[in-house]
């Protein structure tokens, strides 16, 4: 007869559905810290964000010129470089042939891309900018400028590691639209620096958005006609492999595709020319759909000067052409002129209303656009996920215009000459 010595094992305990919860987001924010690092992490609530784009000016940039020279020492090899440079860089301009202490003459600014200095060798990608006023005499005007846009906001989305972001944090993709010297483009790019609050109120997300009055509430802050959204996706290979990036121009408050493209870069430390090359494709693109007519401002972006349908518009034109035919009319007796009522009193009221989304403000403007009366409304201040403001014009009292929202299913305060309504 032989024995178990084996101990009875020990009966396993049941998780609660609330403490598997529990333990799989304490998991997934130990994974996000370990994907993408706790100082990125905590950049999503605080620290330093944003980059200030470089002064647009008119001179003449041309980037991207490879050098490999020599020298007696370090500092004449770099000399020697950037000579070359600038005669490259000029012939690129399409200028006529000069003397080379006259081209250096020309030249405003050397900017280094990259760059690597020996004891007597110097390798580097540089971009030489020439002065517009010193060159006008040399090269004729920029063509593609002859036909400028209209301030283009632009929203620079970048998608990385499964993650989006525009100005969560100071991205690769971000600083180079950032580092971009558009004076001599055909658009006019409105370049935000992604500070204070605009890496709440540009975010991915944003792009998605259809709301015509979302939009125009996010153009006017900026002082910009329509939006532009150059879009870059990463994919490494491998850690410390190549990157292929696949780029895409989008514009619009519909998100249109106006071109697309793909880069491939060795490595991490070939991104940042990489970057700067699609940034300087990308504005080749913009450029030429402006020239084209392509890219031109969406009329529903405009309130103040509504579209009609083509149809609708014919329709209009016919009755007018009728309405303006001469009518033989039957003698008959005296018509009778009704009195013309007295024109109603039209007072403004402030209206404040949550506003935790888009949805939210779009709700609250049809709600009191929908009340009969009510010859206006629109926002003042916009405060995602608090409480924003609209100035509201009515014929009537503001306890009338209460008791209809009221009726519309809204609570109600009233206030001194305002109203503040909430779901």
């Amino acid at each position: 007869m032989s024995l178990n010595t084996h101990p009875p094992a020990a009966p396993r305990a049941r998780i609660r559905p609330a403490a598997r919860i529990a333990v799989a987001a304490v998991l997934a924010l130990g994974a996000a810290v370990a994907a993408i690092g706790p100082a990125r992490l905590i950049a999503q609530i605080e620290g330093d964000r944003g980059i200030a784009p470089v002064a647009s000016t008119g001179d003449i940039e041309i980037g991207g010129i490879e050098v490999n020279t020599t020298g007696n020492n370090a500092a004449e090899a770099r000399r020697n470089g950037w000579r070359a440079a600038a005669k490259q860089a000029w012939a690129k301009t399409g200028g006529p042939p000069l003397a080379d202490g006259q081209i250096e003459s020309l030249v405003s600014a050397i900017v280094v891309e990259r760059e690597d200095i020996g004891p007597r060798r110097y390798i580097a990608r540089l971009g030489v900018i020439f002065d517009r006023t010193r060159t006008g005499q040399f090269v004729s005007p920029n063509a593609a400028i002859a036909r400028r846009s209209e301030p283009l906001l632009t929203i620079p989305v970048l998608y990385s590691g499964g993650t989006a972001q525009v100005f969560e944090v100071r991205g690769a993709w971000q600083a180079a639209w950032a580092q971009f010297a558009a004076g001599a483009s055909a658009v006019d790019y409105v370049r935000p620096n992604g500070a204070g609050g605009d890496s709440l109120v540009l975010t991915a997300g944003q792009i998605s958005r259809r709301s015509r009055i979302w939009w125009r509430n996010i153009l006017d802050q900026f002082g910009a006609s329509d939006v532009i959204m150059p879009v870059a996706r990463l994919e490494r290979q491998w850690p410390g492999g190549p990157i292929k990036g696949s780029f895409t121009a989008r514009y619009g408050p519909d998100n249109e595709v106006l071109g697309s493209f793909a880069l491939t870069a060795k490595d991490s430390a070939a991104l940042p020319a990489m970057l700067s090359d699609a940034v300087r494709r990308m504005d080749r693109i913009y450029s030429d759909a402006v020239v084209s007519g392509r890219l031109t401002v969406n009329p529903t972006l405009n309130a103040d000067r509504p579209v009609l349908d083509p149809a609708v518009a014919a329709l209009i034109a016919a009755a007018d052409r009728v309405a303006a035919q001469p009518v033989d009319v039957m003698p008959g007796p005296a018509p009778i002129v009704a009195e013309t009522p007295a024109p109603e009193a039209v007072f403004t009221y402030t209206v404040q209303f949550v506003s935790p989304d888009a949805r939210a403000v779009d709700a609250a403007l049809i709600a009191v656009r929908s009340v009969a009366g009510v010859k206006s409304a629109a926002t003042t201040s916009l405060a995602m996920g608090g409480t924003s403001v609209m100035r509201v014009t009515y014929a009537g009292s503001i306890e009338d215009l209460a008791a209809a929202m009221k009726a519309r299913g809204w609570s109600v305060v009233v206030g001194n000459n305002a109203l503040s309504i909430k779901r």
